[in-house]
C-alpha cells in the first residue's frame, strides 16, 4: 500500500503500550500495526504547515515567512518565560496568546535520557512525556499560566537538565531514578511566585513503548540527503520510528515535508 501526505507530529494514545498514529491527509495509520514490516520512506516535496504554500521549510514544520511571522511560532512556545498575555502585552497576536498562555500549565521532571525538567500545557499532560521518550514523569508545580511555569522552569534547570539526549534515550540507556525525591529536593529552588503552586501528593508515571529492538548506534535520517530509504521498522519512541538497521527518523523534526509511505 502507498500514502501520501504531509508530515506532522504522531497522535499517541496512553494504553498498556502506546499507540502512534499517523495522519497522512484522508488516513489515519496505525504505525504499531507495522512492527516487523518494511517501510519505504521518500521525500516529495514540502507543504508549509500554516501557509500550506510548498515553500521550502524553515523551522518547526514552517516556511521563513510563516515561521516569523504565525503565533504558532513566537519566542515563547520555546522560551515560556518570556510569555506576556498575563500582563495583556501582545507579541505577535494577543487573542491567540491568550488562549494558549493563560491556561494551566504544568511543571514536570521526565526520565528519557536522564532526569529534565520541562513545561507543557496540562491538557498535553502525558502527550509531552510520551514526545520526549520519558519511561517515567512526574508533575512538580500546576501554575495558572505559561510565565509562572516558565519562571520556574529557568529557576529549575540550574540544578537539574532540561534537554534530552536523543542517543541515550533510542538506545534505552536509562535508568530507573526516584522523580518523587528529584521533585521534593528541587522544591526549595522554586521562585517565590509560585511556590504555592507546588504539588506534593503524586506519584510517579510509567509509560512503555512499542520497541521489539533498541539500537546500539542510532544513525538519523536525513530524507533531504537521502530521498528513498527502506527498513524493516522495530520500534517506535518519543517521535522517532526505530528501525532494524539502527536507522532512526524523526517524524517531528521532519514537519512539513510531503512524504510517501509504501508498506
Amino acid at each position: 500500500m502507498i500514502y501520501q501526505g504531509v508530515l506532522k507530529k504522531m497522535m499517541t494514545e496512553n494504553t498498556e503500550i502506546i499507540q502512534y498514529y499517523l495522519d497522512m491527509n484522508d488516513d489515519f495509520i496505525n504505525m504499531n500495526q507495522l512492527l516487523g514490516a518494511q517501510i519505504g520512506i521518500q521525500f516529495v516535496s514540502y507543504e508549509c504547515l500554516n501557509c500550506h504554500s510548498a515553500k521550502e521549510i524553515y523551522r518547526q514544520g514552517f516556511c521563513k515567512s510563516c515561521f516569523f511571522d504565525t503565533p504558532n511560532a513566537g519566542d515563547w512556545i520555546m522560551r515560556p518565560e518570556l510569555s506576556t498575555a498575563h500582563l495583556g502585552i501582545e507579541d505577535r497576536d494577543l487573542a491567540y496568546e491568550q488562549s494558549v498562555q493563560l491556561k494551566p500549565h504544568i511543571v514536570y521532571l521526565a526520565n528519557s535520557s536522564n532526569v529534565k525538567v520541562g513545561v507543557t500545557r496540562k491538557q498535553q499532560v502525558p502527550t509531552r512525556w510520551i514526545d520526549q521518550g520519558a519511561h517515567e514523569a512526574i508533575e512538580i508545580l500546576e501554575a495558572p499560566n505559561r510565565y509562572l511555569a516558565g519562571i520556574t522552569e529557568v529557576a529549575l534547570k540550574e540544578h537539574v537538565a532540561d534537554k534530552t539526549n536523543w542517543r541515550k534515550m533510542l538506545k534505552n540507556d536509562i535508568e530507573d531514578v526516584n522523580l518523587v525525591d528529584w521533585r521534593n529536593q528541587l522544591e526549595a529552588y522554586i521562585p517565590d511566585e509560585a511556590k504555592s503552586y507546588f504539588i506534593t501528593d503524586n506519584t510517579e508515571t510509567h509509560l512503555n513503548f512499542p520497541v521489539l529492538k533498541y539500537p546500539i548506534k542510532p544513525k538519523s535520517l536525513n530524507l533531504l540527503k537521502t530521498s528513498k530509504y527502506t527498513g524493516k521498522l522495530v520500534g517506535i519512541k518519543g517521535q522517532y520510528l526505530i528501525f532494524e538497521d539502527e536507522t532512526v527518523f524523526n517524524v517531528r523534526s521532519n514537519e512539513g515535508l510531503v512524504v510517501s509511505l509504501e508498506f
